[in-house]
């Protein structure tokens, strides 16, 4: 194509973008105008993505969060490109306002380049973000995104092209984060052992176990109004203190749907769920999950994203078996003999180290500071008065900041857990992060250059049982999210495939 040609094709291009741009502009829109105008000044600065991120994160559930962080992601993401580059790279004037009437000015005409749209570039970075995450949200937020990116031309400081190639930026965006971090929906469906469960289409058989105190995070659907109206016949137990400790009431409902050939459900966070382990394995039942805690990482790891999912998977009989980790304290009364005594379970992670000390820091200040804050909190104060754990692991002695066991391996790469593929894989995610001369400066930085397998601080292993011993009285550790005093020496190893547990149909 030569130089002429290139050229008319810009004129007729500026000539249809300045010709829809008049249109828009002469055009009467009663409806719009008292709207648009605000709706494009709340967007300023991504006010209103964070508003919305927020209240997707309160009542969204599970899912709900992974969008709204993948929704923020995306937006900063375009916000920085369309910044940083698009605007630097190509300089455009705004458009005249005197075809424009006054009542949709804006307060504060814009200085900077009008091309790209940034607004337009974040509304739809955030909209598509969260919409690879979660639909029914997606679809929720497209026509205020949309709304947001017209209102651009509409107040007159877009030309339409601007806004075009700034909402085809964000959803670069977001597709971008998607390729770094892969949402759900992309991963592959974990595999897992199908085991044989009772269908209860009417939820007869069913005790469901509530706890309110787990962090319940609010839904939009009660999830006892939920579950009754779903399982109409399910007894639903709400926990209160004055019914005893929660263990008992757990062990009570497990007895009674075990004589009645039904199932044990609990709705609450990983610890609550945690203590459902014990009693559904001494009477043999059938476990159902209700995610309804600050945490609910073995929920997802099962697909149960909400309390539909749970209802769906118990009223079908569609059902799995999952690996339990154990944690066996060890009594040395000879050189050669142990003597064991009641074991303690686990369905996510174990550690030793600094995750328990991070775990009871933000149990203290979150109440006070909030979850995020506190944990920040926590971790700030690891850093600068942490001290390394010692003790003899498999019979080798360690220096370590961290000790990870997780029940089945991981799909991540490094200390962090992401997700597991596979609940009845029989192995534990054993991952050490050991002490040494600037060892968590070395940890930190290989841990952001992606590098962290590499470093000679860092071990991995997944074994299918593991020995500690040697660990100082007073020692805390953490499983499932809660913090218990650890044995001096102990057995941690896996109950293969001993529960069973509701999950959706997969596919």
């Amino acid at each position: 194509m030569n130089a002429l040609a290139r050229r008319r094709i810009r004129q007729l291009l500026g000539s249809a973008d300045l010709s829809v741009f008049h249109q828009v502009a002469s055009r009467s829109w009663p409806v719009a105008e008292p709207v648009l105008p605000r709706l494009s000044r709340s967007a300023n600065h991504g006010l209103l993505w964070c508003a919305t991120a927020v209240g997707i994160w309160a009542l969204g559930g599970a899912r709900g969060r992974r969008a709204a962080v993948r929704g923020m992601a995306s937006l900063a993401l375009a916000s920085a490109t369309v910044n940083t580059l698009g605007k630097g790279a190509i300089r455009r004037s705004r458009p005249l306002l005197t075809s424009v009437p006054v009542v949709r000015h804006l307060p504060r005409r814009p200085v900077t380049s009008s091309f790209p749209s940034g607004h337009a570039a974040s509304a739809a970075a955030f909209a598509t973000g969260v919409a690879l995450e979660a639909r029914g949200w997606g679809a929720f937020l497209a026509p205020v995104a949309a709304s947001v990116a017209f209102s651009r031309v509409y107040t007159g400081v877009h030309y339409p092209s601007d806004v075009l190639v700034g909402a085809a930026l964000g959803v670069g965006a977001a597709c971008a984060v998607r390729g770094l971090v892969p949402s759900r929906a992309q991963m592959p469906p974990p595999a897992r052992s199908c085991a044989e469960a009772p269908a209860l289409p009417d939820g007869d058989g069913l005790i469901l176990v509530v706890n309110p105190s787990s962090g319940v995070q609010p839904q939009l659907v009660d999830p006892v109004r939920q579950v009754k109206s779903a399982l109409p016949r399910a007894e639903v137990v709400l926990y209160e203190e004055e019914d005893g400790p929660f263990a008992k009431v757990l062990a009570k409902a497990a007895q009674e749907a075990a004589q009645r050939g039904g199932v044990l459900g609990v709705c609450g966070g990983d610890g609550t769920v945690n203590a459902a382990v014990r009693p559904a394995l001494q009477h043999r039942v059938p476990l159902m999950v209700l995610p309804g805690g600050t945490f609910n990482h073995f929920a997802a790891d099962l697909g149960v994203d909400t309390v539909a999912d749970a209802v769906a998977a118990v009223t079908e009989g569609s059902a799995v078996r999952a690996d339990v980790g154990r944690i066996q304290p060890l009594t040395v009364i000879g050189e050669d003999g142990t003597t064991r005594t009641e074991p303690a379970y686990f369905l996510n992670t174990f550690s030793l180290g600094a995750y328990p000390d991070l775990v009871r820091i933000r149990e203290q200040w979150s109440p006070r500071i909030g979850g995020p804050a506190a944990t920040l909190l926590g971790v700030a104060r690891i850093v600068r008065t942490g001290r390394p754990l010692r003790a003899r692991v498999n019979g080798q002695s360690r220096s370590m900041w961290l000790l990870f066991a997780g029940n089945g391996a991981y799909r991540s790469i490094g200390i962090a857990p992401a997700r597991r593929h596979d609940l009845a894989d029989g192995l534990l995610d054993i991952r050490i992060a050991r002490a040494g001369r600037l060892a968590r400066t070395r940890l930190l930085v290989a841990a952001l250059a992606g590098q962290l397998a590499r470093t000679r601080l860092y071990a991995a292993a997944r074994p299918r049982r593991m020995r500690i011993s040697g660990l100082p009285s007073g020692t805390q550790m953490a499983y499932d999210g809660e913090i218990a005093p650890a044995p001096t020496a102990f057995l941690v190893d896996k109950l293969p495939e001993a529960l069973t547990v509701y999950r959706p149909t997969v596919g």
